[in-house]
């Protein structure tokens, strides 16, 4: 197979307006290849264009290459992706569990096997497995075998594996193993799989059937792998099935990302990379294109906050923007009152309401958020989950209100009454953990589950000021027109987000604004070890990353769950956060020079001082570090941010060691890149002993 060449348009134009750790990436021949990909760094931009850079060069057949991630959104955005880039033939992209399925049903044919039927939902079955009486509820049962799979956890291994990880369930991790067993069992008998299942088997077939394996390695030759942090064990298995003894392999991740350990994944399968591939080349994306310096102060003060640490910025690129605001109200009708307050203020002519976003740890936090936005006739929609009355356990209720013939105030009473149980179910489930030594971590599902039917047994009482004979049967239609956001604006392109935290992932928006930032939220109430604070501290810094340029944040001093209303506190992490944005408004009001004018006549008078002449010596490395620093304390003030954020110490450092002669060396200095070259070379240039000549940029204007 020959390629066109690097030097062919094609290449050229693949190549163009990627940063210098970008372009390395890309055109790397390292195999395998982990690339560390930081919040807004171009991570799917890189890998698309790799995947279109190899074939191009001639280092990749497109038919043979497989670029797989977790969602079939994030694979048809790949889909999109590459096919936009003008190769003869389109790559693959798709899911673990569609490769696996699509090969296993290949391998089933040809080996004359009845193919079972996939059981796409287990809660039927479940169901029927648990006894009577149980406290155990179907979705704690099916969380529980699904996390056991993704970590390659056996029914016999269950129990053992649960105790030492530290997991609560009503049940207890014996039973729960019990009826881990019975499920295989049942599944065994019907002749059915399910989806964790599909990943299982097609493992089996590869690593048992030599030509089997030939045959799928030859249709994939080339692997990438998308979002790896969030690998799980059963996920790493197949993809070494798939790899076999080759090489070619191409990882994109960020140990900063990583979220979903409660549900199996295990990022220390992107820590340990290089020990698992010896010969491996680990490159890292030390640039920020999305968010501006004042979102990415902050999202660093997020990630350092809790563990005592340094807020570490990469290098950003994009245009200074608003300096983040943190806000406390009374109570949570009222911070929602304030958020449809700012969404309005920020929807100006030319600015639609999809530039913005509402996002809450949990999906019960926005029942009272989709309430005032639709009496505010703000368009939303809710991103990642189901809307509010649409969530199983609202939906269960409200089906119970509509054939109810008692009145609205005694059905809300008796469903309060219900929820208060539970909540005391839940609060016994605990101490007895703590009695057998395990961690009493309560259920995050039925927490959410509870404060989802508090939030409805509360809307129930607004209808109640408004009609107090209401009879319960009226509720679920009040409750569409009064809080739904309605077919209209779920379905509107120009709406406003709502969704969860983890929802909001691989998601930017221009405006975020960030709520129930309170103790209980965030960090969630089931962080109790310090691997569950700081996968919480990650999940904020996700959430802080998806704006570009305004970042509001706001807490509750009050919030009502059902018909208690509960005195809240802010994050413990609100603090550090609080900080941040001191210092950006400190940094903003100090007096400074006219920018860029002032900037480039102090270089030259630097220049007056440090140039060598007879009875002078050149100036050295301390000399031209204080140099730096000065020129780097003042462009900081007069851009409103961190110093940090103009250049990390790591780079003036490496200024110092090389001494860029000109514009095209200075470019070269890791971690500068070409932007920040391009935009600082007249000032940069004077203070290593070099006058700024740049042709190129005078032949511009």
């Amino acid at each position: 197979m020959h390629g066109d060449g690097d030097g062919s348009p094609e290449v050229t134009r693949l190549l163009e307006g990627l940063d210098d750790a970008q372009l390395a990436a890309v055109t790397s021949p390292a195999q395998p290849l982990c690339i560390l990909a930081g919040a807004g760094s171009g991570k799917t931009r890189v890998l698309t264009r790799r995947i279109a850079h190899r074939a191009l060069t001639g280092t990749l057949d497109a038919r043979r290459a497989l670029a797989l991630t977790f969602s079939r959104r994030a694979a048809g955005e790949l889909r999109q992706r590459l096919g936009a880039l003008g190769l003869r033939d389109t790559p693959n992209a798709g899911t673990f569990h569609a490769i696996a399925y699509a090969q296993l049903r290949s391998f089933w044919e040809a080996n004359g096997i009845r193919e079972p039927a996939l059981l796409d939902r287990k809660g039927r079955m479940l169901a029927r497995l648990l006894p009577a009486g149980s406290a155990l509820r179907v979705g704690d049962l099916a969380t529980e075998i699904e996390w056991a799979k993704a970590r390659l956890i056996a029914p016999d291994a269950y129990e053992a594996a649960a105790v030492a990880e530290r997991r609560a369930v009503p049940a207890g991790p014996a039973t729960i193993a019990d009826l881990y067993r019975q499920y295989e069992d049942e599944k065994r008998h019907r002749g059915v799989v399910d989806f964790d299942d599909l990943l299982a088997r097609a493992a089996d077939a590869l690593e048992r059937d030599e030509s089997f394996a030939a045959a799928q390695r030859w249709r994939f030759q080339h692997l990438f792998v998308d979002e790896y942090q969030d690998v799980n064990a059963l996920q790493h298995r197949l993809l070494r099935a798939w790899l076999g003894e080759r090489t070619d392999l191409c990882v994109v991740g960020d140990p900063n990302q990583a979220i979903y350990r409660w549900n199996g994944a295990d990022a220390s399968f992107l820590a340990g990379f290089a020990d698992e591939f010896p010969g491996s080349s680990v490159l890292a994306l030390d640039h920020n294109h999305r968010s501006s310096p004042q979102v990415v102060t902050l999202a660093a003060a997020a990630l350092a906050a809790g563990k005592g640490g340094v807020a570490t910025l990469p290098t950003v690129t994009a245009a200074r923007g608003a300096i983040p605001t943190i806000g406390s109200f009374a109570d949570d009708q009222g911070e929602a009152v304030a958020i449809a307050r700012a969404l309005r203020e920020h929807h100006r002519p030319g600015r639609p309401w999809s530039d913005q976003a509402v996002l809450v740890r949990t999906n019960a936090q926005t029942a009272v958020i989709e309430q005032v936005l639709r009496q505010a006739r703000i368009p939303y929609r809710v991103r990642g989950a189901a809307s509010f009355i649409d969530r199983p356990g609202v939906r269960e209720a409200l089906r119970s209100a509509r054939g109810s013939r008692a009145p609205l105030a005694s059905f809300l009473a008796d469903l309060d009454s219900a929820v208060a149980t539970a909540r005391v179910d839940e609060e016994i489930a605990q101490r007895n953990a703590v009695d057998r030594g395990v961690d009493p971590t309560p259920d995050p599902a039925l927490t959410e589950r509870l404060e989802s039917l508090q939030a409805l047994v509360r809307l129930g009482h607004d209808m109640l000021i408004a009609e107090p004979e209401a009879p319960a049967s009226q509720f679920p239609g009040w409750l569409v027109a009064t809080v739904s956001g309605g077919e209209t604006e779920q379905r509107s392109r120009d709406a406003v987000d709502v969704a969860s935290f983890h929802a909001s992932k691989g998601l930017e928006w221009r405006v975020v604004h960030l709520a129930g930032l309170e103790e209980g939220y965030v960090p969630s109430s089931h962080a109790r070890t310090e691997a569950a604070l700081a996968e919480e501290r990650r999940l904020l810094y996700v959430a802080l990353t998806r704006a570009e340029h305004t970042l509001s944040l706001s807490w509750a001093q009050r919030r009502t769950f059902g018909t208690r209303t509960v005195e809240r506190s802010p994050s413990r992490w609100l603090a550090s956060l609080r900080k941040a944005c001191d210092e950006l408004r400190a940094a903003d009001a100090t007096p400074s020079p006219a920018h860029r004018s002032s900037l480039v006549d102090a270089a030259r008078v630097a220049l007056e001082s440090s140039t060598p002449h007879p009875g002078r010596v050149a100036p050295d490395a301390t000399e031209i570090t204080n140099a730096l620093r000065s020129w780097r304390s003042r462009a900081a003030r007069a851009a409103g941010v961190p110093e940090a954020v103009v250049l990390p110490d790591r780079v003036l450092s490496a200024l110092v060691r090389s001494r860029p002669a000109d514009a095209t060396a200075l470019a070269e200095v890791p971690g500068l890149g070409r932007v920040k070259a391009d935009r600082y070379a007249d000032e940069l240039l004077p203070l290593l002993g070099v006058a700024p000549v740049r042709p190129e940029l005078e032949a511009r204007g």
